[in-house]
């Protein structure tokens, strides 16, 4: 059981053998280390990522960057994330679910600590900043993408506020093609069922 630290050989995620569930969670504040209420937690489908609670509400979702430092084991008994450990015997890594909601890795060499990850960057990390058919480009803005476009209306967001994208003509079943999206995120596959042979 982690707390708010997972340290190298330390898993996250769901055991299926043990009906286990092991996530990271928040102390209360710098000085209290009782529970707090943001959770880091697996995903528990066959792309898993890490997804971050606060009181329950998912508030956003790792992503290609968080894969670099992390081993990703999804199979049939389980669904774990874990860390990646060095041969460097003078160095530890321990990533940790702040209290403030922020998620950060850290290295251990000698004496000197080092960040090697922080999340959420930027708005853009946070879980649905620019809703429905759009996307944060890297001004951190959203943008509708190919085929839509803004209908005037705008919606509240968690960080900012943004135009809703509606499909600029209606959809036909004679078009086969797909846009290619580069630097995205995979969507959220919560609901929905993603076919990972697809190349």
């Amino acid at each position: 059981y982690p707390t708010d630290t997972l340290l190298p050989g330390m898993k996250l995620g769901w055991d299926r053998t043990k009906n286990l569930t092991k996530n990271l969670t928040s102390w209360a504040s710098l000085t209290d280390p009782s529970s707090g209420s943001r959770v880091f937690a697996i995903e528990n489908s066959k792309v898993s990522h890490g997804l971050s609670f606060d009181t329950g509400q998912l508030i956003y979702r790792t992503g290609a960057t968080y894969s670099n430092f992390v081993n990703i084991t999804e199979t049939e008994e389980e669904i774990s994330h874990s860390l990646k450990i060095t041969t460097n015997v003078n160095s530890i890594s321990l990533l940790q679910m702040t209290y403030t909601g922020s998620l950060q890795l850290m290295e251990f060499i000698g004496g000197e600590s080092h960040n090697l990850f922080y999340f959420p960057n930027d708005s853009c990390d946070f879980y649905n900043t620019c809703g429905n058919n759009s996307y944060c480009n890297t001004s951190g803005n959203c943008v509708c993408i190919a085929g839509f476009q803004g209908d005037g209306q705008y919606a509240r967001g968690l960080t900012i506020s943004r135009q809703i994208c509606v499909r600029k003509s209606h959809l036909t079943c004679q078009e086969k093609d797909f846009k290619k999206i580069m630097n995205m995120k995979l969507p959220d596959t919560h609901y929905k069922i993603v076919d990972t042979e697809v190349g």
